[in-house]
């Protein structure tokens, strides 16, 4: 056993030195790693996100008979054929795209919700108030750079969020049940749109501070197999300030057209003392619980409310009927285009044969 050591030497001296900075440097460096890590964990807010593949469902000619009633599509495809052009392929390159991304660390045993947000600004962003509800409900939230209330709806707003909600699904574990669409003010707008028109991909809708009546030239109904799945399987959520009277009047003129049109499942979550502004933390947390307690329609009154509607439709067609019997054109027409507003996909494919039948006879 050494007892006495000589003394080290001036170089060993400045190894020893070398290496105690090296081993200090890589203690910073592992507690640096260590606490990064730690601030992250369950968090992945991603930027810039590009993503590649294409579904049909955000093709332009599937997008047109959703999105666009009867005659309005028969118009475009007209004015196409008249250019000698096709409906087809896509309107965006997701090359050119990209995509704010949040993903909690670890999904639900049934798999990730899913929030596709139509922004009215912009840039891509996640609002940091959110994620906390976020990772506590297990959601995954995707939203689209210049996807803002100055782009183009048809072409980039909605083909952006429906092929953001597409490779979402393709590239994480989705439950198909919990995918929803959501937006503030304009992007609201576009939101219910979307939901009114993909009920078969998006199961609710989160509003907040932006509506519109649905049934109208602007919002017009979707063909009817996709009508009766958005009233018996959507849900709708309205969050507005309470300061925000505008939007709390629009917000009051949307629900009593769904609920004329048999949408049911709608809830309601005010913000107090809250103007036109993004939700808090615990405003959307409350909103976001909300869109997952469905309540399914009471089939009696969901049977008799389609019936009501159904017969009106009817009756009006009948009408429009007579009065080309009656080679009353002009009023044929005009009925026609109320028709075509109010009724959208519930209309046809009756109304475009009537409106041909007009054409025909001129």
């Amino acid at each position: 056993m050494e007892l006495f050591r000589s003394p080290p030497s001036r170089e060993h001296i400045a190894l020893d030195r070398a290496s105690r900075s090296r081993l200090i440097f890589t203690a910073i460096l592992l507690l640096f790693t260590v606490s990064a890590a730690a601030a992250g964990a369950g968090t992945s807010l991603q930027r810039d996100v590009v993503f590649p593949a294409y579904t049909p469902m955000a093709g332009n000619a599937e997008r047109v008979r959703r999105l666009l009633s009867p005659l309005a599509s028969r118009r475009m495809q007209e004015q196409l054929q008249r250019a000698h052009q096709a409906l087809r392929g896509q309107s965006v390159d997701l090359a050119q795209e990209t995509f704010a991304l949040y993903v909690p660390a670890e999904a639900p045993p049934q798999g990730y919700a899913l929030l596709v947000f139509v922004p009215p600004w912009e840039d891509a962003r996640v609002p940091q108030q959110w994620i906390s509800a976020l990772l506590r409900n297990g959601t995954i939230f995707v939203s689209a750079a210049h996807s803002g209330n100055d782009a183009d709806v048809l072409n980039r707003r909605e083909p952006l969020a429906l092929l953001a909600a597409w490779n979402v699904m393709q590239r994480y574990r989705v439950d198909p049940a919990r995918v929803y669409i959501g937006g503030f003010s304009g992007g609201s707008r576009v939101a219910l749109r979307l939901a009114l028109a993909y009920p078969d991909l998006f199961r609710g809708a989160l509003l907040e501070a932006g509506s519109d009546p649905i049934g109208t030239a602007e919002v017009p109904l979707p063909p009817v197999e996709l009508m009766h799945r958005f009233q018996q399987d959507s849900r709708l959520v309205f969050l507005t300030g309470g300061n925000d009277a505008f939007h709390l009047a629009q917000d009051a003129r949307s629900r009593d057209s769904l609920k004329a049109w048999c949408v049911f499942d709608t809830d309601i979550q005010f913000m107090p003392r809250t103007s036109h502004n993004v939700a808090e933390s615990g405003d959307f947390a409350r909103a976001l619980t909300a869109l997952e307690q469905r309540k399914a329609p009471d089939p009696d009154k969901l049977a008799a409310c389609r019936q009501r509607n159904q017969q009106a439709v009817s009756a009006q067609l009948r009408q429009a009927r007579t009065l080309i019997e009656q080679n009353r054109i002009d009023d044929a027409r005009e009925l026609l285009e109320r028709i075509d507003a109010q009724f959208g996909g519930l209309a046809g494919p009756q109304s475009v044969a009537l409106m041909r039948r007009i054409e025909r006879s001129h």
